[in-house]
């Protein structure tokens, strides 16, 4: 897509930042090894001078370093929030891991589910036509709706009786309304993207489906949503 839109990417040192990014997280959580911080400023600079070799000043250098580095962090850096999420304080064990990575996941397909019937069996006034003029308002709050509820479900016959974690009435509204607004941005941004570069679909490893980058885009935005989340609301089950 970066290429469709006039951009000149360093695909191979994209990918490989982009599944190194991952497992360096993963590495760090299990203290296998210790990251630190200024790793990131590295790889930066690593793109960087890849670009003085592999580009040059004809190649346009600074697009072709912006767009690695971006397809890196939104890929691969998004995603490493799954295993933050599953060795989270409140995530003992590997029962309370799983759900604790799931929920939200669960949330973002039941957002997306809500928002499609929605809209089809409402209609209605477009959200924003210019980015996806398939998304309308109905689909937008029937995708709010159906996330609560799904929510509360997900909390009340798996999360607090498997994991013993819990969130309190307020709280509980607040992660679900917080995830389908998100995974709704994420698809959206998405859709912002194909649109700039004049494509339909990202791939075509799923047909009909848009592309693989189509089944994740909510997710990137919504696992560090649901990181930052957990720390402000999720509590433990009351007696556990």
């Amino acid at each position: 897509m970066a290429r469709a839109a006039g951009h000149e990417p360093m695909g191979a040192l994209g990918v490989l930042l982009a599944a190194l990014l991952p497992l360096a997280v993963h590495a760090h959580v299990l203290g296998v090894v210790r990251v630190p911080l200024v790793v990131g400023v590295l790889a930066v600079v690593a793109v960087l001078g890849a670009a003085i070799w592999l580009r040059g000043v004809e190649g346009k250098p600074l697009g072709a370093a912006a767009t690695t580095v971006f397809i890196a962090l939104y890929t691969g850096a998004t995603l490493s929030y799954a295993y933050a999420l599953r060795y989270h304080n409140y995530a003992v064990g590997d029962v309370a891991g799983a759900l604790v990575v799931i929920f939200p996941v669960v949330l973002t397909w039941a957002s997306d589910t809500g928002a499609y019937f929605s809209g089809r069996l409402i209609g209605g006034r477009k959200l924003i036509p210019s980015v996806s003029p398939g998304k309308t308002v109905a689909g937008a709050v029937g995708a709010l709706v159906v996330t609560v509820l799904v929510a509360y479900a997900f909390m009340r016959y798996l999360l607090t009786p498997k994991a013993q974690l819990a969130f309190t009435p307020w709280g509980l509204v607040l992660f679900a309304l917080t995830i389908s607004v998100v995974a709704q941005i994420g698809d959206l941004a998405e859709s912002l993207l194909k649109r700039e570069a004049g494509v339909k679909d990202s791939g075509t490893l799923f047909p009909g489906h848009g592309g693989v980058l189509d089944r994740l885009d909510s997710l990137f935005f919504v696992l560090p949503a649901a990181y930052a989340l957990y720390d402000l609301l999720l509590i433990p089950a009351p007696g556990a």
